[in-house]
């Protein structure tokens, strides 16, 4: 399941790029970010990534400086702790911009399966771990599929992310990264773009 070393320099060509390019970005975002609320411009978590190590996923803070970090590992709809910039930043998935770094680091892949907290990987069965096998990704099939998690996850939220929504989500990447190609990729890259500029219709 390992994909080819032409996908590693996809990653590296575009993150790199990415980063030169949008760095006039980071610093209206982070001066949003700074003006909103008291607290870091960048929010750190350790996630899980290939071959089970641990890695740290940087992301635009979302959530007011007293809760980031705190309480549920995922967000959930109408979360209080995220503020009104926060809101604007996970609906356009601006947020995720800095992961571009971990993916420049070799820590993350252009797509991939999303890495996901050590607290629910430790729930995952042998088949399931086999998407740690691959580098976790900024985007990938399932992120598409469920693209508006968040309004999924209201009341006994977290029951229902562990008996419903992660075995399909990782499942859904399995069956991706079994006839995974450079091509496929660029796809599921393309899909992104569709969706963040709203032209990829109701379903993805």
């Amino acid at each position: 399941m390992r994909p080819p070393d032409s996908l590693r320099a996809l990653d590296v060509a575009v993150s790199a790029a990415g980063l030169l390019l949008l760095w006039p970005v980071f610093v209206v975002i982070g001066i949003a970010i700074a003006r909103s609320s008291p607290g870091p411009v960048l929010y750190k978590a350790v996630r899980v990534g290939r071959e089970g190590r641990p890695f740290v996923l940087y992301k635009f803070r979302t959530m007011v400086r007293s809760t980031a970090g705190h309480g549920p590992a995922i967000t959930t709809a109408a979360d209080p702790r995220v503020t009104p910039i926060g809101r604007f930043l996970r609906r356009t998935k601006l947020d995720e911009l800095p992961q571009l770094a971990n993916v420049l680091k070799g820590e993350m892949s252009l797509v991939g399966p999303r890495p996901e907290d050590p607290h629910y990987v430790v729930l995952y069965t042998p088949e399931q771990r086999r998407v740690l096998e691959v580098r976790p990704g900024i985007t990938g099939a399932a992120s598409l599929e469920f693209r508006d998690e968040e309004s999924l996850l209201t009341e006994d939220w977290e029951r229902r992310y562990i008996e419903e929504i992660m075995p399909t989500k990782l499942q859904i990447e399995l069956d991706y990264l079994a006839h995974r190609s450079a091509a496929s990729d660029l796809w599921i890259l393309a899909r992104t773009a569709l969706v963040l500029t709203g032209r990829g219709g109701s379903g993805a």
